[in-house]
């Protein structure tokens, strides 16, 4: 999809990070503008920010079926099939992964896999259908996994879980996708460590829902927190990553591609039957600090 002038995009997380700057990015091609997000004051912000753009914003728990569908009702009134879909809303949990409550899992999965399940079960249709009726009309979906998505990190349990259907579900689809449709194509976003507010993304989370850390929740959150903040790469650069994957209808979004070399081993692991590698082999000290630190706790 290589013209984005006049199309509409459609952005979940829009109110911080990824989602904020793609938004940025789409308004400066001259897209028309759907920005969702859970956090009022965040997306009235981005909203505000955009005004001259006429953006439809709309407070949306991605997690929620019912109002996901509201939104795709809501963004085909106004704005026909949208072309560009970035189902990219996430939050961030650590600890290990048999101390994660059942609120907790529905929590994770229900934001990080069930918002991206709502909007390609929502917005796909749309998409399909606007191609069947016109020959030229180009549509594209990006969903937001992680490097969680292609490794197992310790005391990422439940993020990893999450991320690991993202990447399988976009698979998926863009196979599913091959079959019917030559006009609509889908790629993965697979970040690394950027700045952004994922470690903070309890504070949109039900009061009510929320515990006591546990001692290897509190590590865990000490530990991304410290690779978040000092990541090099901005949301910006990402996002940049991002528009680009949709022109050159790129699969594989990957924001720190040196960082595939454990994925290698995990697969070359995987292939001759050899147990999992060791996750801190090039940082021993990380892997030493964590396991003293958890065995401390």
């Amino acid at each position: 999809m290589k013209e984005l002038q006049g199309k509409t995009a459609v952005i979940t997380g829009a109110g911080s990070g990824f989602g904020l700057e793609l938004a940025r990015l789409c308004a400066a091609e001259g897209m028309k503008l759907v920005l969702v997000d859970v956090q009022a004051d965040a997306l009235a912000r981005v909203a505000e920010e955009l005004a001259a753009h006429h953006p439809m914003a709309q407070r949306v728990d991605v997690s929620s079926a019912a109002e996901m569908e509201t939104l795709a009702a809501a963004v085909q009134a106004r704005f026909g099939a949208p072309h560009l879909v970035f189902n990219n809303a996430g939050v961030g949990f650590g600890g290990l992964i048999w101390e994660a409550r059942v609120a907790d899992w529905n929590w994770v999965m229900g934001v990080n896999l069930m918002g991206v399940v709502h909007g390609v079960r929502l917005f796909t249709p749309l998409m399909l259908a606007a191609a069947q009726a016109d020959p030229t009309w180009q549509g594209h979906i990006v969903n937001t996994a992680s490097m969680a998505g292609m490794l197992d990190a310790p005391n990422l349990g439940v993020y990893n879980v999450s991320k690991h259907a993202v990447v399988s579900l976009s698979e998926t689809l863009y196979q599913d996708l091959a079959l019917v449709s030559d006009q609509v194509s889908c790629s993965v976003l697979c970040p690394y460590f950027v700045p952004t507010g994922i470690h903070q993304s309890h504070r949109n989370r039900d009061k009510d829902e929320l515990a006591a850390p546990t001692p290897s929740q509190r590590i865990s959150q000490v530990m991304v927190n410290k690779a978040v903040e000092s990541g090099k790469l901005t949301a910006a650069d990402v996002a940049k990553l991002v528009l680009d994957g949709v022109r050159e209808r790129r699969f594989w979004l990957f924001s720190h591609p040196q960082a595939l070399g454990p994925v290698g081993e995990r697969a070359e692991a995987l292939l001759v039957g050899r147990n999992p590698p060791d996750p801190f082999a090039d940082k021993p000290e990380v892997g030493a600090q964590l396991r003293t630190a958890l065995r401390r706790a």
